[in-house]
């Protein structure tokens, strides 16, 4: 069984951008963390659709149908988990064929979706207001996909041909490049500049 952290080692091989481009922020890092089976485009879009099931446990217990509030949250989160996890699937098709590299979702917009849905869902169910279910559902359920589809699943694929030993950049003509060679050729033979320079690398 092949370890997950076996692209890691590849990494000192990429230059800083590259490597910045292949890892992303903080969140797309946390994934880059598991094991590439387990971080699937599918999986992690799965994971979201898990995530907003458990949020709506409190709605569907104090909402209108409390009789048969349990069944119905069955089912609905089975229904989310599946349909997040074939909008995962469909973009590493999409992401497979169209050679996309990742770019940053607008996050200002994204992550305040899920909360605000909630709390119309909320409303709704205390028949205090009455919102569209098409709105709610929406801004439940649009901002993990979409994360997956911009970000996730094209550095997925990038991590993917890492760990095969390809360099993900070269259609960008950008090439693997020895740093240690670079910074020799920087201090141009200084040995105490290069001491310098490594003990800032190491701390």
């Amino acid at each position: 069984m092949e370890t997950p952290t076996r692209w890691h080692g590849r990494l000192d091989a990429l230059g800083s951008k590259e490597r910045e481009k292949l890892l992303g922020t903080s969140l797309s890092r946390r994934f880059t963390q598991l094991p590439l089976w387990l971080s699937h485009p599918s999986n992690i879009a799965a994971f979201y659709g898990f995530l907003i099931s458990l949020a709506l446990l409190l709605p569907y217990r104090f909402g209108r149908e409390s009789a048969s509030w349990f069944t119905n949250w069955i089912f609905h989160s089975a229904l989310i988990m599946a349909a997040c996890l074939l909008l995962g699937m469909l973009s590493l098709i999409i992401v497979s064929l169209s050679k996309r590299f990742p770019v940053t979702p607008p996050r200002y917009i994204l992550y305040p979706m899920p909360f605000v849905g909630f709390g119309l869902l909320a409303i709704s169910q205390t028949e205090i207001l009455s919102f569209p279910p098409s709105l709610i559902w929406l801004l439940l359920l649009l901002p993990g996909p979409m994360y997956v589809h911009l970000s996730w699943a094209p550095r997925w694929r990038l991590l993917c041909q890492l760990e095969d030993g390809v360099n993900p950049f070269e259609a960008m003509d950008m090439s693997f490049v020895d740093e240690s060679t670079a910074i020799e050729e920087i201090t141009d033979g200084d040995e105490e500049l290069l001491s310098v320079v490594n003990d800032l690398e190491s701390e």
